[in-house]
């Protein structure tokens, strides 16, 4: 059993981290990247080799972060620490809104392909279909 819960613990917190990596950009608006990663843990007391992040991000069970790491992760991301190892729980606020942004565009790139591909539709049409499209997001 204790292999089982250091395999899913491992998973949530790599789960969190790369979302945070997907979704969050540094304050210069750049994506984070090891180096990034690494010179703000270096910040906050804490090094990592490019090895233990890998491990990290792809839930290997070799590492076992302790409080520190998981507290200046939470610090260079800008997030509660908590919300690395909780299975559930709210999302960042940055990390929902981020999301959010994601969803707006993909729609708007699903409309802009169906108002090519299908011609001269008439609105309601393409807000049907629309519809249809929103009904399939929200049931995922």
């Amino acid at each position: 059993m204790g292999d089982d819960n250091r395999e899913r613990s491992a998973q949530i917190l790599a789960d969190k981290i790369n979302l945070l990596l997907d979704t969050l950009r540094t304050e210069a608006g750049q994506t984070y990247d090891f180096t990034t990663i690494q010179q703000g843990l270096k910040d906050r007391g804490v090094a990592i080799s490019r090895t233990k992040w890998h491990y990290l991000k792809t839930a290997d069970i070799r590492v076992r972060p302790d409080e520190k790491l998981l507290r200046a992760l939470g610090e260079v991301f800008g997030v509660d620490p908590r919300y690395l190892v909780q299975e559930d729980g709210p999302l960042p606020q940055q990390v929902e809104q981020e999301l959010h942004t994601v969803r707006a565009l993909r729609r708007a790139e699903v409309r802009n392909f169906a108002a090519r591909a299908l011609g001269q539709i008439d609105p309601e049409g393409l807000q049907a279909i629309l519809d249809v499209i929103e009904k399939d997001q929200h049931e995922r």
